[in-house]
């Protein structure tokens, strides 16, 4: 008797990141956040760990249906044309940083659905020709640790996929966008100023991204989920 057969979850990829030590595996890693894989999982989409090795990306692309840029360490400021390098800068990976650039050009490209998290976020902006506060400064001003509202833009993607005008959000970031890329659009801003989400109206596939971490709270939170059920819809045909 053969078994019934239960429709295939949308592959969402989501590029690793270099993790000096592992102590459950003995070596450095590739890793990803169980929240994050979580989150993806819930919405019903079967997250991939990405190799960040450099070329065929557009091939090494085909087979996936959407993609995830997840949180990290700093891009290196030559990468948006600083000149100098704050003290405050940390994690910066030459090969996370070109695998990351050219993932999010191609996938922006080729129109694939993408959510952008974070240090993905500052590479989408990056990508597209944008700049980065390397700093934020101290206490009163940093974006570590804190939970905090954000209003949303109204008719944007990230509305919709919050299915709220305002959201409580994690934040865990000491740098934040300078000038946004060419074609950006800010959707949220905290209080304070910095950028908290961005959308690119032209995009042909999906797009949206946020400063914050909705895979911190996204477990216990519909509003912050939504961003990975969004994601999960978009892949699906």
């Amino acid at each position: 008797m053969s078994r019934p057969s239960s429709p295939a979850r949308p592959l969402v990829a989501i590029p690793a990141r270099f993790s000096a030590t592992t102590s459950a595996l003995r070596y450095a890693a590739e890793v990803n956040a169980r929240a994050l894989i979580e989150a993806v999982w819930r919405a019903g989409g079967e997250p991939v760990g990405l190799h960040p090795a450099p070329g065929e990306l557009p091939g090494r692309l085909a087979r996936f249906d959407g993609v995830l840029l997840p949180g990290g360490g700093d891009l290196a400021p030559h990468r948006y044309g600083a000149t100098d390098v704050h003290a405050g800068v940390y994690d910066v990976d030459a090969a996370q940083d070109d695998f990351d650039l050219a993932l999010a050009r191609h996938a922006l490209d080729l129109g694939l659905p993408l959510l952008a998290i974070c240090r993905g976020l500052q590479v989408v902006n990056v990508a597209l020709g944008g700049t980065l506060e390397q700093d934020m400064g101290g206490p009163g001003h940093e974006h570590r640790h804190l939970v905090h509202p954000v209003p949303v833009r109204r008719g944007t993607l990230l509305e919709r996929a919050l299915c709220a005008e305002k959201a409580e959000v994690s934040c865990y970031h000491h740098q934040r966008v300078g000038r946004t890329g060419a074609g950006l659009t800010v959707t949220a801003r905290a209080a304070d100023g910095t950028v908290e989400g961005l959308e690119l109206p032209d995009a042909p596939g999906w797009f949206t991204a946020v400063q914050w971490h909705p895979e911190d709270t996204a477990h216990a939170d519909p509003a912050q989920q939504g961003l990975f059920d969004a994601l999960v819809r978009a892949c699906t045909p």
